[in-house]
C-alpha cells in the first residue's frame, strides 16, 4: 500500500549555541557586531552589560 515509503522527506531541527564575551568592548566593535549580515535562520542576541 505504501509503495514510495521509504522516499519520504526527514527534517529535523539543529540548535547550535555560542557564546562569545567580549572585554572592555568600543563603540566600533558593537557597531559592527549590530550590523552583521547573517543568512535565513541564523539569529543573533546582542547583551550590553555595564560592569
Amino acid at each position: 500500500p505504501h509503495v514510495d515509503k521509504d522516499s519520504r522527506e526527514h527534517f529535523e531541527m539543529r540548535i547550535h549555541k555560542r557564546l562569545i564575551d567580549i572585554v572592555d568592548p568600543n563603540a566600533k566593535t558593537i557597531d559592527s557586531l549590530q550590523r552583521l549580515e547573517l543568512p535565513a535562520g541564523v539569529d543573533i542576541e546582542i547583551k550590553i552589560q555595564n560592569a
